[in-house]
């Protein structure tokens, strides 16, 4: 099994852990301390090693960050966690704060007394994060205090080893591009920024840079590390040697002088000495590098990580293979849902589906050249009030029976060496009711409103957005979470920096793929989403039209239950958009199925009866 289920979170942890950290402050002088959830890369996932506010409140969800004084401790949660901190953080220790409406940096302003000193990791936080939370700290008259140890690794007395995962080169016939060229690539765009040098703090930018993957964070096959880009190509990486077969350590020695971990920190200064122009990232890059170069006397060049654009504008190989995932993962999860089907009310458990679910993927790569290689997140199984937990991930002392008259929500995702996936279903449990129908029926429109959409260059997420939620709007309802993530190419599952949400400053370009994945959820009853993902084509001329519009090219491959589709809120145009896909469904994954699938795929796929009146 690639998903455990074990309890996420443990509120009991919480007073001892924070009683000790506040006496480390105590002795050392400081009135409080940041605890993040991030990793010095930054990334989604963190390595065992790295979870150190799991380790610290309990709380097990993606994106988060506490602040612990001697006399009071906050822990702050975006939208999707706020049912989830409740459950998993010892409320008499941690009182929740919202990271969206009153993030630590203008909670610093208005909560820290004159003269307080607030201790922080200067690896575990960005260069742009810090600038906020200074200037925070100094409209309170506090201070922000850099140290040179995380005192949550001083207390943490069995803090688990870094990770040692085997690296793997990633074929040229998936990657679509020779290392060397995309090096040469990233080289021509440093010097364009202006720089000598760049740092790539992101895996994901060096697993796409160097063609190589990994296993040291859950569900995306990142291998940690750094590397130093140079405009004149010559490249530095720093990565522990040990994951390297002979093999591995011959082709990255063609592309980089390879280095332990322990050099970096010395590279980076030795650069700065010698007159470095260092490129940073300052939404990804640690402050501790930013102080690296210039106590150095280095100059730092803040400019994005230039693999960025590159990496999540997929070349025509990257979107082959995600097309034959997508058909794989598709028929895998038809397969899932015709077994669902099959089982009668209250006899399954939200466990039993995650692994009926990750048993069939695995058995349908089996069938192929591409199996398996991880389930890209932790699946999401909610039945009935635990669906409407936005980012629910289910343990033994969670899991719902699957009882009539209650929605069940599905959302998972497959890592293949071809492509990454991420689907949600939402599917009845006996008879749904009236408003569960409606409500459904509303998520879809917003969905399909995303998916038939024109839209000309240089269009960002943010200015879409909206489209997803009209519907919903209409009937005085919305979702607490952006409308679509990017998405990697046997990467995250979660990559930036292109989105669909209000947040989404970047353009989107024609090889992005995003998610498309409204929702609707209700505190304990039920929750709804819809998620296909989908990719951006490039812009063609509309006929008499004048200018050239892209749009969307819809990836995932599974139905959509018709059981909870009210027709007669449907435009004659969305119903004919849903028949078209279904009936694409049932050609491209109908002849990778058979017997009963095929039978219920058939069923599940015909057309619709056309209500709509406009």
């Amino acid at each position: 099994m690639f998903q455990t289920f074990d309890s996420a979170g443990d509120p009991a942890i919480g007073k001892p852990r924070a009683a000790l950290l506040r006496q480390w402050l105590a002795e050392n002088g400081l009135d409080g301390f940041l605890v993040p959830r991030a990793d010095e890369h930054q990334g989604e996932y963190v390595a065992d090693r790295s979870a150190r506010l799991k380790w610290l409140t309990g709380f097990s969800g993606s994106a988060g960050v506490a602040i612990v004084l001697r006399d009071r401790a906050f822990i702050f949660v975006d939208g999707r966690y706020t049912l989830q901190v409740r459950n998993e953080v010892d409320l008499s220790i941690f009182t929740v704060e919202s990271l969206i409406d009153n993030p630590p940096a203008s909670w610093i302003k208005d909560n820290l007394g004159k003269g307080a000193r607030l201790g922080f990791d200067p690896w575990l936080h960005t260069i742009g994060e810090i600038k906020a939370l200074k200037a925070s700290a100094e409209q309170s008259g506090a201070t922000l205090v850099p140290l040179d140890q995380n005192p949550i690794d001083i207390i943490w007395t069995d803090q688990p080893e870094p990770p040692r995962a085997p690296v793997e080169i990633h074929p040229q016939n998936l990657a679509g591009e020779l290392a060397k060229d995309k090096l040469a690539r990233l080289a021509r765009a440093i010097e364009k920024d202006g720089a000598t040098h760049a740092v790539l703090t992101d895996p994901s930018s060096i697993a796409w840079a160097f063609n190589i993957r990994g296993g040291d964070v859950p569900h995306t096959p990142l291998a940690l590390g750094f590397a130093i880009l140079a405009a004149d190509g010559k490249h530095q990486l720093f990565m522990d040697q040990r994951k390297f077969s002979r093999q591995v350590a011959a082709y990255l020695t063609q592309l980089a002088d390879p280095h332990d971990p322990g050099e970096f920190e010395a590279a980076i200064a030795d650069l700065a000495k010698n007159g470095g122009k260092i490129a940073l990232d300052p939404v990804l890059a640690a402050e501790k590098l930013r102080m690296l170069v210039e106590d150095n006397g280095g100059k730092v060049v803040l400019a994005a990580d230039p693999a960025r654009i590159p990496r999540a504008t997929k070349n025509q190989a990257e979107i082959a293979g995600s097309r034959a995932a997508h058909r794989r993962d598709g028929a895998a999860v038809a397969k899932l849902l015709c077994w669902l089907d099959r089982q009668k009310p209250g006899t399954l458990d939200e466990i039993a589906v995650v692994t009926k679910l990750e048993e069939v993927r695995r058995h349908t790569g089996e069938e192929t050249q591409m199996p398996l290689r991880d389930v890209s997140f932790d699946t999401i199984s909610g039945a009935g009030p635990n669906g409407a937990i936005m980012h629910y991930r289910v343990s033994r002392a969670t899991s719902r029976k699957l009882e009539s008259g209650e929605l069940f929500l599905l959302d998972s995702g497959g890592q293949y060496q071809d492509g990454t996936t991420d689907i949600t279903r939402t599917v009845p449990i006996g008879e749904p009711t009236q408003e569960m129908r409606e409500r459904f029926t509303l998520v879809l429109k917003g969905m399909i409103g995303i998916s038939t959409l024109r839209f000309p260059a240089g269009t960002r997420g943010s200015e879409i957005d909206a489209v997803a939620r009209m519907a919903l709007w209409k009937h005085g309802c919305d979702f607490a979470h952006g409308t679509g993530h990017g998405v990697g190419s046997y990467l995250a599952v979660h990559e930036g920096p292109q989105r669909i949400a209000r947040t989404g400053t970047e353009k989107l370009l024609a090889g992005m793929m995003l998610s498309n994945e409204p929702g609707y959820y209700k505190e304990g009853a039920y929750g709804i989403r819809i998620e296909n993902l989908i990719l951006v084509t490039p812009a063609e001329q509309i006929e008499g039209g004048d200018i050239a519009m892209h749009s969307f090219e819809t990836l995932t491959l599974a139905p959509i239950d018709k059981r909870l589709i009210r027709t007669d809120l449907l435009h004659r145009d969305e119903l004919q958009w849903l028949d078209r896909y279904h009936a694409r469904v049932l050609a491209e994954i109908g002849p990778m199925v058979d017997g009963e699938t095929l039978a219920w795929l058939e069923k599940a796929t015909a057309p619709l009866p056309h209500d709509a009146k406009i």
